[in-house]
């Protein structure tokens, strides 16, 4: 049966105890309103870890929207039932005056791959996932952390700071998750509207033509211009980026000459989908 923990300070005797063991432990980082994106990262760190360890936090810092924040769906119970399922040993599920006491005075920020893309439209955005995440990291002292590749510029990110300040776990990227239409299985797709839900799957299916076409060695310019007018025809009101990034270094690139990922933001409604794919 999956523990509850909300103490850094009985979690870290727990894990202390495991590791006396030899055992590995595995941590995936959540914000909650758990769907099957999240549980391929629980069954992932089962597959690669002795114990697991599911962390459950609302960052408050990393919200640059307080309504956003106000909305962000949260269901513990429902979440627990499933980690439960999984076979999850610990849920660690923090209030925010554990993670973030009177007097927290340090903010941890990384330069670089945290600046483009959402880093320019969610100015310090970054700063409060780099600073959860070196948190997390001290308090579950696991030795290996599983992400999403969704998520991919946070992805990078992550890696830049556990290199950076030689924090020793291991950082395992997973694949996106779709649901059966291609759409990205993310916690704010519950507040689609029907109509919304039946236009959205078509980001991914741009994304995956302008992929082609940029892979047969096409212009960026041209064909992200194409394909954003596509997004907007399909029914998103606004598209924040449409980029094709290095996946090293996420530089922008004119042309697929080397590894590259294909990101963008979009919006449907007041709703605000992120996708990538590979190039």
């Amino acid at each position: 049966m999956t523990q509850v923990i909300r103490s850094s300070a009985e979690l870290r005797e727990k894990v202390a105890g495991w590791k006396r063991s030899g055992m590995l432990v595995g941590v995936v980082p959540t914000m909650g309103a758990l769907h099957d994106g999240h549980l391929s990262l629980v069954r992932e760190a089962r597959r690669q870890s002795d114990r697991v360890i599911v962390t459950i936090f609302v960052n408050p810092m990393q919200f640059n929207n307080a309504d956003d924040l106000k909305k962000y769906p949260r269901d513990e119970g429902h979440d627990l039932a499933l980690l439960d399922a999984e076979g999850v040993d610990v849920l660690f599920a923090p209030e925010v005056t554990e993670v973030y006491p009177e007097g927290f005075a340090t903010k941890v920020s990384v330069s670089g791959v945290s600046e483009p893309l959402e880093g320019a439209f969610r100015p310090g955005h970054f700063d409060g996932v780099a600073t959860v995440v070196a948190k997390l990291f001290g308090m579950t002292q696991a030795g290996r952390a599983f992400f999403g590749e969704k998520d991919w510029q946070q992805l990078q990110v992550v890696r830049r700071l556990v290199e950076d300040l030689n924090i020793p776990v291991r950082i395992i990227g997973c694949p996106t998750i779709r649901e059966a239409d291609g759409l990205a299985m993310s916690s704010r797709n519950v507040r689609l509207s029907a109509a919304e839900r039946a236009a959205a799957p078509a980001l991914h299916r741009i994304l995956e033509a302008a992929a082609a076409t940029l892979h047969g060695g096409a212009s960026a310019r041209e064909t992200l211009l194409d394909a954003e007018a596509e997004i907007l025809e399909a029914g998103f009101r606004e598209v924040d980026y449409l980029d094709l990034r290095s996946v090293e270094g996420l530089r922008p690139l004119e042309r697929a000459t080397e590894p590259a990922r294909l990101l963008v933001a979009a919006w449907i409604g007041d709703v605000r989908l992120i996708d990538n794919i590979a190039v």
